[in-house]
């Protein structure tokens, strides 16, 4: 019998980490709320921006699932699963305030399409900018649909998640289609399937019923079964063209700009590919991402927006706080990651030199003479001859 103890089980990386839009994982939020949305499957993000109570929209095998906790850069973070996790009311405020250049305390409405659906709310929008009061509509998947640009014979089809659009009145009073602004969503693709943790989640649900927190928090593995970790090279590769075409569109004249909304794993997890840049602190409380030598603006014209999700098993669901907001530009992003990355690869000792070791080690297999080790044999038994001599 050996001495040792029995070893360890590993914790699994990947957990669901929010569920209809309450934490189930590392902590679990057991409120009245929090079991009635999960009870309904319902929304709490789309249901508060529409006024009406939603429904998840996603299919029976991933429904629900909002977040991943994942340790894929090395410390546990939450990703972003859905596009709808990020309808955060405080950040779609900052970030109509920050496109269309009104300042933080000014009283800025903010308003999804189809909630003009109401006459009531649809006459409100009328008066506010009959008044001259800044008021701001959006567009988005199952939000009135998204705004697509149309494919040429020069150029791709592409549509945005978010399109923000002020409303102004024409010389008559009426109502006119101001400038537009670009909101963007950077979600994750994950390895596996989220199926078998749903169907333990919505198990738990039913036969835990009264228990549903001590439950959960007492088997994580529940919520771990068969999740894998996020495809982030695919993600970067997938999204790398269509950040700077629409950067490149909310610098045109009639937009107002564009923003890209991106969890801070997502951030961390791009330093690779962009050559780990430094930011440049810009004192109003927000960064810039320049070249290096080119001195940072006050108003570019594409903005990142790295956030985190609050963990707390109280405060339901969890906000959305904005850790950087970053000011570049597409031609600033594009210059770190197809120059300066690239570069960093090229480097002595880079990870170009390491891969032709590798090409030579795995040669070597067939063609024993290129191994480095017999190579370094033969010149010490040449230099040991020619000492004899």
């Amino acid at each position: 019998m050996s001495g040792g103890g029995a070893k360890a089980k590993k914790e699994p990386g990947n957990f669901i980490a929010e569920w209809f839009g309450h934490r189930v994982y590392p902590v679990v939020a057991e409120t009245p709320m929090s079991l009635q949305d999960q009870a309904a499957e319902r929304c709490p993000f789309l249901t508060e921006v529409t006024g009406k109570k939603t429904k998840c929209v996603k299919r029976a095998n991933s429904a629900g699932v909002c977040t991943i906790s994942s340790t894929s850069n090395g410390s546990r973070q939450d990703w972003l699963a859905c596009p709808f996790r990020a309808l955060d009311r405080g950040m779609l405020h900052d970030a109509a305030h920050r496109l269309f250049g009104h300042a933080q305390g000014d009283d800025v409405s903010i308003v999804a399409v189809p909630v003009l659906e109401d006459k009531a709310a649809a006459e409100e929008v009328r008066k506010r900018v009959a008044a001259g009061q800044p008021t701001i509509v959006y567009f988005q998947n199952k939000l009135g649909g998204e705004i697509s640009i149309s494919p040429t014979d020069r150029s791709p089809e592409f549509s945005f998640d978010a399109t923000m659009i002020e409303l102004l009145p024409d010389e008559s009073g009426a109502l006119t289609v101001g400038r537009y602004g670009v909101f963007e969503i950077q979600t994750m693709d994950f390895h596996g399937t989220y199926q078998m943790a749903v169907k333990n989640l919505g198990n738990a649900r039913h036969m835990h019923a009264g228990e549903f927190g001590a439950a959960i928090a007492s088997h994580p593995q529940w919520l771990s079964e068969k999740v894998e970790g996020p495809n982030i090279a695919n993600a970067f590769k997938r999204t790398f063209y269509q950040m700077m075409f629409k950067f490149q569109v909310g610098a045109h004249d009639s937009s107002a700009g564009c923003i890209l909304a991106i969890p801070r794993a997502v951030w961390d997890s791009w330093q690779r590919h962009l050559g780990r840049p430094d930011l440049v602190e810009y004192g109003d409380g927000t960064w810039r991402l320049v070249q290096v030598g080119n001195e940072p603006v006050e108003n570019p014209p594409a903005w990142i927006y790295v956030f985190d999700v609050e963990e707390s098993a109280t405060t339901t669901p969890n906000p959305l706080t904005l850790w950087r907001v970053i000011g570049t530009d597409a031609a600033t992003l594009s210059h770190y990651t197809l120059d300066v990355a690239p570069e960093a690869a090229l480097e002595a000792g880079g990870s170009v030199d390491r891969l032709r070791s590798q090409i030579t080690m795995r040669l070597s297999k067939y063609l024993p003479e290129l191994s480095p080790t017999k190579g370094r044999i033969k010149k010490a038994a040449a230099g040991a001859g020619q000492m004899t001599l």
